[in-house]
């Protein structure tokens, strides 16, 4: 008896939509089952999230291109997570310091401190969005930072960092505001996306309703021009109302139509 397959993919109606977004969306289907291709394209990008979660910050490499687009410190700082697997399974870890690292900050000369904004890089669930992201946005908004007459202090490169460790970096230097850049939880389709988290008044113990989040800054998400505007928005707001997260609304869009 002769076996017959039918291999044919069976397109879906909203096929056309895929051209608007990388959601698995309209894959289509053999039968009753999803096309091969789709489950192999799964499997990647699953394996591409794993990857990215498990990468390392280029601090080395960081630092020399930090060091070309700003004039002061770049210091290299660690929390206090031993390893990988201890940052994943102690989250309080990754948001405190360890015990050099605040040494460091401590002893730095106070020229150094009182300054406007602490900017840090912390790897976070995606040490790769840092090392594509980090720099393109930094270039663009380091001087909107200058032409707006606000003050940076040495930029601080945080591995094994959660947002958190912000508000210790950002006291440490008695900054009068924070922005941590770090690698977001990686999707199936954006295992490179970076956040940035801005907080007037940073000290141990603020809580996230504290903080303005503007988050998937990527190629394929928010461009590095829409993020580093809002960004600076944010920043001059904060500011301005001495005050940062919930109080404090995006009203960037507006801001642009005036």
């Amino acid at each position: 008896m002769e076996l017959r397959h039918n291999n044919h993919i069976q397109e879906d109606p909203w096929a056309s939509l895929r051209a608007f977004t990388t959601a698995r969306i309209a894959l289509g289907r053999t039968g009753a089952a999803i096309p091969l291709k789709e489950v192999l394209a799964f499997r990647l990008a699953h394996a591409h999230a794993r990857d990215a979660v498990y990468s390392h910050l280029d601090t080395n490499g960081l630092q020399e291109k930090l060091q070309a687009i700003f004039a002061g410190p770049v210091l290299q700082l660690h929390s206090s997570v031993a390893d990988r697997y201890e940052y994943l399974q102690r989250p309080d870890k990754g948001r405190r310091l360890d015990t050099e690292s605040s040494g460091r900050l401590s002893a730095l000369k106070d020229e150094y401190k009182q300054q406007d904004i602490a900017i840090i890089l912390a790897d976070g669930l995606s040490a790769t969005a840092l090392n594509i992201h980090a720099i393109p946005l930094l270039e663009l908004l380091l001087p909107m930072l200058k032409a707006a007459g606000r003050s940076v202090a040495p930029l601080c490169l945080a591995e094994q960092g959660r947002v958190a460790i912000g508000d210790e970096i950002g006291a440490l230097l008695q900054a009068k505001c924070t922005l941590v850049l770090i690698g977001e939880r990686p999707g199936l389709s954006s295992a490179d996306s970076m956040g940035a988290y801005l907080t007037y008044s940073p000290r141990p113990g603020n809580t996230d309703e504290t903080r303005n989040c503007i988050s998937n800054i990527r190629e394929e998400g928010l461009d590095y021009s829409h993020a580093a505007g809002k960004i600076s928005y944010l920043v001059s707001e904060a500011f301005r109302l001495c005050l940062s997260g919930v109080d404090l609304k995006d009203n960037y869009g507006l801001f642009l139509e005036k």
